[in-house]
C-alpha cells in the first residue's frame, strides 16, 4: 500500500487513517489483545477458540513414579542383577599401576668402584620391582654416576623405600636422585 509523499499534509492524513484501526506499538507486557487490535480492522480472531485446555496436566507422570513402593519383583530383579554385577566385577583382574624410574646413583669419588656400587644396588630385591639397562654417565672430573632404569608396581614399591635402601650404601653411594619417573 502506498501512502504517498509522507512530507505533505495529504501523505500524513493517508497514513494515519490506515494506523487509526492498527496498534503496532502499544500493549503492556504479559497483556493478551485480540489478533483484530493489531492487525487490519476486518481480520477476524481465531485464535481464542480451542486455544485452552481445561485439562490439568498435574496429575500426568510422565517418568512413571506414581508408584512410590517397588513391588517384590522389581526388588528382586534389582537385587539379582546387582549380585551379577558383582561377580562379574570381582572376576575381572585388578590393573597394576606400573611406573618406569631412572635413577641416578653417585659415588663419593672418582676411585669408587663402580661394578661394585652396581652389584650392591641390583642386590636390592622386592616384590613389584624389576631392575632394567644400566650405564656410567660421565659427571666431571673423572667422576662418573650409575644411571639405573627400574619398573615397579606402584602399590608395592615406592621411591623413598628405594632411595632409602640404596643410599644404605654408604660405602659406595654419596646420594641418589630419580632422573624420570613416568607411568606406564
Amino acid at each position: 500500500m502506498g501512502f504517498g509523499d509522507l512530507k505533505s499534509p495529504a501523505g500524513l492524513q493517508v497514513l494515519n487513517d490506515y494506523l487509526a484501526d492498527k496498534s503496532y506499538i502499544e500493549g503492556l507486557p504479559g497483556v493478551k489483545k485480540a489478533l483484530g487490535k493489531y492487525g487490519p480492522a476486518n481480520v477476524e480472531d481465531t485464535t481464542e477458540s480451542g486455544a485452552t485446555d481445561s485439562k490439568d496436566d498435574d496429575d500426568i507422570d510422565l517418568f512413571g513414579s506414581d508408584d512410590e513402593e517397588e513391588s517384590e519383583e522389581a526388588k528382586r530383579l534389582r537385587e539379582e542383577r546387582l549380585a551379577q554385577y558383582e561377580s562379574k566385577k570381582a572376576k575381572k583382574p585388578a590393573l597394576v599401576a606400573k611406573s618406569s624410574i631412572l635413577l641416578d646413583v653417585k659415588p663419593w669419588d672418582d676411585e669408587t668402584d663402580m661394578a661394585k656400587l652396581e652389584e650392591c644396588v641390583r642386590s636390592i630385591q622386592a616384590d613389584g620391582l624389576v631392575w632394567g639397562s644400566s650405564k656410567l654417565v660421565p659427571v666431571g672430573y673423572g667422576i662418573k654416576k650409575l644411571q639405573i632404569q627400574c619398573v615397579v608396581e606402584d602399590d608395592k614399591v615406592g621411591t623413598d623405600m628405594l632411595e632409602e635402601q640404596i643410599t644404605a650404601f654408604d660405602e659406595y653411594v654419596q646420594s641418589m636422585d630419580v632422573a624420570a619417573f613416568n607411568k606406564i
